[in-house]
């Protein structure tokens, strides 16, 4: 498909309050805060991106039934369901664990870079990963 551009532009990520959220997002992983829009009804737009970045962002949604609280924290079935790509492992991997960030394992050395599996505040597991070269 020639000349076709496509991206992903947000991954919904289910929360159980907008504000505990946020100051996860943005005080745990040092995430920007882009959108915070009161849509009416207890509704809100809520957008966190890394930093530096911008154009990978998460669509916070607070769940609003019993459906949508019971996947919380669960939406990849256990498994590994966000990837956080960095340009220095140590200096992120050193930050978040000071801000408390849970590690499930020492950091390690894969053919594909550097890596190391943390939970957010929710129980969903990511990836911090340094890609090699």
């Amino acid at each position: 498909m020639t000349g076709v551009r496509q991206h992903i532009a947000l991954v919904s990520l289910l929360v159980d309050d907008y504000d505990k959220a946020i100051e996860y997002y943005r005080d745990a992983l040092g995430f920007e805060l882009l959108e915070d829009t009161n849509l009416g009804g207890g509704k809100r737009w809520v957008i966190v991106s890394p930093p530096g970045n911008g154009a990978s962002r998460l669509l916070l949604a607070q769940a609003d039934d019993s459906m949508q609280r019971q996947a919380i924290g669960r939406q990849s079935g256990g498994r590994v369901f966000l990837f956080l790509h960095t340009d220095n492992f140590a200096r992120d991997h050193a930050a978040f664990t000071a801000r408390g960030v849970t590690f499930l394992e020492a950091p390690r050395h894969e053919p594909y870079g550097t890596v190391a599996v943390f939970e957010d505040c929710y129980g969903n597991r990511w990836d911090l990963l340094e890609p090699a070269g």
